[in-house]
């Protein structure tokens, strides 16, 4: 684990089509954050709950990850600082309703661990007995990997297609921008939790070697302060037979508040390997960025503004066999993306003028364009 991980702890994200009210009456934009969004991201991560390692309300960490991002678009983060923080803005109000990150390469300035799950096949020709026993062993071996974290999306904003938009802009944006991120990208989730708010595999083995609470290593770990996970974690392989029944079946399970963000992961491509988190043992999603949807199927196309109502101010019949299209404008420092409902004709792309003010584009730029689930053959 590093400044990153669990990329969620949003509970109803939907990916339901969006209504057509989303494009035309309560438009929302995923753009790179600012300095000033800080007082929003500060209430945001207070509804973060516990494993949230990479988004904690506090001022300072959020001050400096804010700093990373500017100097990271403007070229001057070493790679291993290179980070990127989105925010989920409403059109109308300006409100922000959810933020999500992007880490360039994981591990570099400090280990990501996370544990890996092997099997041991022990025989004995003399008694006729073999045996294969699971094994976790400490590992680092994503290092470099681009890192999916920090989704999180306000309670009232659920629905509509917001935490679909929200999580998957960030794939517009690494389809756009390849060359800034590694060959690999992966998404540590949230692991299992009773529904007293434990973790049961934290209580089976963490809680032995580090002789504090869970919410004091997941703290000390968002602040960069990972030294006691080389001291204190064993170092040989840990036989999964000897935790408890509930810790071997938390083992790479996913949390149920995070169920529909991994679902979304899935749909671009993300697929759970043999990594798990060191903690709860949450299930760590990995892909090739060259195999992601965004990568493989963005089509790049021309705006066209289409003015919403005809010149004898009747309605503008709805777009024939219409779906939710995600949406972005090409640039880096001024990405924004949106998600409406629409279909490309032929190399062109209709756009309401609020989807384009919305995008900061206007009759003849340049759009990137994918929908926002993939053909249903494809769907997880």
């Amino acid at each position: 684990m590093t400044r990153q991980s669990k990329a969620t702890t949003t509970s109803d994200v939907s990916v339901a089509a969006a209504s057509d009210d989303i494009a035309a009456n309560s438009l929302r934009v995923v753009r790179l954050a600012r300095p000033g969004d800080l007082p929003a991201l500060l209430a945001l991560a207070a509804m973060a709950g516990p494993g949230m390692t990479s988004f904690k309300p506090d001022r300072a960490a959020l001050e400096a990850r804010l700093a990373r991002v500017a100097a990271t678009v403007e070229g001057q983060a070493p790679t291993a600082e290179q980070g990127y923080l989105f925010v989920m803005e409403d059109v109308d109000t300006g409100e922000i309703a959810g933020v999500c990150g992007l880490e360039a390469a994981v591990g570099l300035d400090q280990p990501f661990y996370t544990y890996r799950k092997d099997t041991i096949v022990h025989a004995s020709r003399e008694l006729n007995v073999w045996s294969r026993m699971l094994t976790l062993s400490l590992s680092n071996d994503l290092t470099g990997y681009s890192e999916l974290c920090s989704l999180l999306l306000d309670p009232k904003w659920r629905g509509h297609g917001n935490g679909a938009l929200l999580s998957k802009a960030r794939f517009l944006f690494m389809a756009q921008f390849p060359e800034r991120f590694g060959p690999h990208v992966c998404a540590e989730l949230r692991g299992f939790f009773d529904d007293e708010g434990q973790s049961p595999f934290w209580q089976s083995l963490g809680q032995h070697f580090f002789k504090i609470d869970f919410d004091q290593a997941d703290y000390l770990t968002s602040i960069g302060k990972k030294s006691f996970v080389a001291e204190l974690m064993p170092k040989y392989p840990i036989y999964v037979d000897f935790l408890s029944p509930q810790a071997q079946a938390a083992i790479g399970v996913t949390h149920r508040d995070t169920l529909p963000a991994r679902r979304l992961l899935e749909q671009e491509g993300m697929r759970f390997g043999s990594h798990v988190d060191i903690f709860d043992s949450g299930p760590v999603l990995e892909a090739r960025v060259a195999d992601l949807r965004a990568a493989r199927d963005s089509r790049y196309l021309t705006a066209n503004v289409v003015a919403p109502a005809s010149e004898d101010g009747s309605p503008v019949p709805a777009t024939p066999n219409a779906e939710p299209y995600l949406v972005a404008c090409l640039g880096l420092e001024g990405f924004r993306a949106t998600l409406v409902n629409g279909r490309p004709e032929r190399r062109a792309f209709a756009l309401s003028p609020l989807a384009a003010q919305a995008l900061g584009v206007k009759t003849g730029d340049r759009l990137q364009v994918l929908p926002l689930k993939p053909p249903r053959a494809e769907a997880v």
